[in-house]
């Protein structure tokens, strides 16, 4: 990979991570219920269902599987109605699971992170990223062999992750302040109806989906 194909990579990639898409309003849920530094950990069931991703796009695995109509669709409904699911325990959430009452309180850290991996691993629009958009930063000008094309893959890959990392983090900043800003019951209430509005929205885009 040369350095003007990374450097037209970056912002490519940069887009594709900063997509409000049902991870990133995860993380911005998240934050705004129990807070920065849960909604930052949780995000770490996502990045590894995404390095998984870009493992099996780079040994051409992803590729196979994304081309079979009938894994898609199992995972294209599989995906869509998991995040419905999500979107409804949103929508029903107590207003008091909103605001915190000590520092202290615990957090279900292990749940959310694997709320974010089976989101992630469910979507197929995922797997499709790694598998359509990676290959077209490929040089294979001394051809198309393993050894010349796993490295730009690993480059892209860890790319891809840091920056992904550091969209948590954003998100997560985002829906932190916005906790502060939500201070009554009736607006806490709204947030998580839009929240989970968006989240259904995007499922139910997802199972009507035709590709």
């Amino acid at each position: 990979m040369t350095l003007a194909t990374y450097l037209l990579f970056i912002p490519t990639c940069l887009a594709l991570n900063l997509v409000p898409g049902p991870n990133n309003v995860l993380s911005m849920n998240n934050a705004t219920r129990f807070g920065f530094r849960a909604a930052f950990t949780a995000g770490s069931g996502r990045l590894l269902a995404f390095a998984g991703m870009i493992v099996l796009a780079a040994f051409g695995l992803a590729a196979v599987l994304a081309s079979s109509a009938e894994f898609f669709f199992i995972l294209k409904i599989v995906g869509g109605l998991y995040l419905l699911w999500i979107a409804l325990q949103i929508w029903r959430s107590p207003v008091a699971d909103i605001v915190l009452a000590s520092g202290t309180t615990l957090v279900p850290t292990r749940r959310l992170a694997s709320q974010e991996f089976i989101c992630a691993a469910s979507n197929p629009k995922a797997i499709l990223i790694f598998t359509a958009v990676f290959p077209q930063f490929l040089n294979t000008s001394q051809g198309a062999n393993t050894a010349h094309l796993l490295p730009q893959f690993l480059i892209m890959g860890v790319t891809f992750l840091v920056f992904e990392w550091l969209t948590i983090a954003l998100y997560a900043y985002m829906g932190l302040h916005l906790r502060k800003a939500l201070t009554s019951a009736r607006g806490q209430r709204r947030f998580n109806r839009a929240s989970g509005g968006l989240l259904g929205v995007v499922g139910v885009a997802l199972l009507a989906s035709k590709n």
